[in-house]
């Protein structure tokens, strides 16, 4: 195990407190007592834990400016460490035992890789029935079978649950509900636990019934945690975002826009193409089939303004084997295994060794 964070104290309740956490987090540590010894090893760790007792005494060297670092007072103590703090370039004071949760989360943090940040695509149709969430949990799976690492994001909370499209509304593990008031940095590897998965595909949808309202502050660190626990992130969007669909939309570098080959869903794709526009970058059309001699794709392209990323035909068997549960059998071959791959492979999404291994 790598040494991620350092903590710099004298003080036997914080050393207790902070020593009890990271092994709660798994991590181990490197506890120093005396402010020139910290200040010799200010650069190496990821983070750095500053007792209340050594700030003063650390501050008046002047450290350089760093990430990752915060001051931590001691139980009972309400001393002002705000401005010791501002004179290391502390970005936190956390308070014990008040706290634990957000230095569990730090120190957990702490011990994943810097490098490596997964992909992110959203999938949106342009009308009600278009076969976004379908095209999601397609691109899923196909990528996945390749080898990716893949997170299937369920945006829609009254939409019916990928996890269902998938047959995996009966597997125990974390949906958004479990998320929903959580504050603070989430673990990669908590993450990557948590969810319930088919191979190298996991997925995070809703329970059934009346949706869960869930926070910024929650939405913000699930999101982040995922790009570091995933090669790939596929999130299903809802053509009305909420909170979460919005979140995820501003953070993908790709967004395909799923429209049927039809003059009227092309108007409609028109209106939310533009509204996206202050939001979502690299949009790409979709066409799905089957097209007309009057409506063509790369007349579609050129009303909306996208680039044409490729035509879905409709495949007469899919309807049945969504309501059977055979979706993974489906995707063994034909027209939408075929088109998943060669979309997939012009995103060129890489592996790169995972946070949560």
């Amino acid at each position: 195990m790598t040494i991620a964070a350092m903590i710099a104290t004298d003080d036997p309740s914080i050393t207790d407190e902070l020593l009890r956490l990271a092994a709660a987090a798994d991590v181990e540590i490197e506890l120093v007592h005396e402010a020139e010894h910290a200040r010799r090893n200010w650069h190496w760790p990821s983070l750095i834990l500053v007792g209340g007792d050594l700030a003063e005494a650390i501050a008046s060297d002047t450290p350089d400016r760093r990430p990752g670092v915060a001051v931590v007072a001691a139980p009972g103590d309400t001393t002002d460490h705000y401005r010791r703090a501002v004179e290391i370039g502390a970005q936190d004071v956390v308070r014990l035992p008040d706290d634990e949760t957000w230095l569990i989360d730090a120190l957990a943090a702490a011990a994943e890789p810097a490098e490596g940040w997964g992909t992110t695509v959203c999938v949106l149709g342009a009308t009600g029935g278009a076969g976004a969430s379908v095209l999601s949990a397609a691109l899923g799976l196909t990528a996945a079978g390749g080898g990716l690492r893949t997170l299937l994001v369920d945006g829609d909370p009254i939409g019916g649950g990928l996890d269902l499209v998938l047959g995996l509304e009966e597997q125990q593990g974390a949906r958004w509900p479990h998320f929903a008031e959580r504050h603070g940095r989430l673990s990669a590897a908590n993450l990557y636990e948590a969810l319930p998965r088919l191979g190298d595909l996991s997925v995070l949808s809703w329970h059934r019934g009346a949706p869960t309202t869930v926070v910024r502050e929650a939405t913000a660190s699930l999101l982040d945690a995922a790009v570091r626990a995933f090669d790939l992130v596929i999130a299903d969007v809802p053509r009305y975002q909420g909170e979460i669909g919005r979140s995820v939309l501003h953070l993908a570098e790709t967004t395909l826009v799923l429209v049927p080959a039809e003059v009227r869903a092309t108007m409609a794709a028109d209106g939310l193409v533009s509204a996206l526009r202050d939001d979502a970058r690299d949009m790409r059309l979709v066409v799905r089939g089957p097209t007309t001699g009057g409506v063509t794709p790369e007349l579609m392209a050129e009303a909306l303004d996208l680039p044409l990323a490729g035509v879905l035909d409709r495949e007469r068997k899919l309807p049945g084997a969504l309501e059977t549960g055979e979706l993974v059998r489906s995707l063994r071959r034909g027209s939408l295994a075929d088109f998943c791959a060669r979309l997939l492979a012009s995103l060129n999404v890489q592996p790169y060794e995972q946070a949560a291994a």
